[in-house]
């Protein structure tokens, strides 16, 4: 009888518990901007933060860069992601489709961005879209054969030493 009452306790706790769990982690701006530092979005998409140690200046937050990204593939400029979430992602429900699909240049890794968690996404789009007025887009991108106008880094494909 005690192994049914234990049994029976376990299951109710299970049935108890198994609508928090659905809930997901907690959704929140804050959350949002903890998964822009440990997701590398701030590295490319906020100018200033790698060279203020890690800095968030939120006036320039996820606004993207006019310095480029040069490889074989031309040069590419890190979006604003401000203008992305209010033109591209109309809600956080078309935003969290929106990145779940997304395929962009180099040297962005938008495989990560799909891998991240539904909640995730959630709290990133609340972050970005408190930050305030979304600001300019970034350059177009420039095809290989032509020069940038603006400052760019160049990326070498790795070249492998002669055997």
């Amino acid at each position: 009888m005690t192994r049914l009452v234990q049994t029976a306790a376990i299951a109710a706790l299970c049935i108890l518990i198994a609508p928090l769990a659905s809930q997901g982690a907690d959704i929140s701006v804050e959350r949002g901007r903890q998964i822009s530092v440990i997701g590398g979005c701030n590295d490319c998409h906020t100018v200033g933060y790698n060279e203020s140690g890690g800095q968030i200046d939120p006036a320039k937050a996820l606004k993207g860069s006019a310095i480029g990204w040069r490889g074989p593939w031309g040069t590419t400029y890190a979006a604003n992601l401000r203008l992305i979430a209010r033109q591209k992602a109309k809600s956080e429900d078309e935003f969290v489709q929106y990145a779940k699909t997304l395929k962009t240049r180099p040297p962005m890794p938008w495989y990560n961005v799909r891998a991240m968690d539904e909640s995730d996404l959630r709290s990133l789009y609340q972050y970005i879209m408190s930050l305030g007025d979304p600001g300019d887009p970034p350059p177009d991108a420039v095809p290989p054969d032509q020069e940038p106008k603006t400052p760019y880094r160049p990326i070498e494909p790795p070249v492998a030493p002669k055997s």
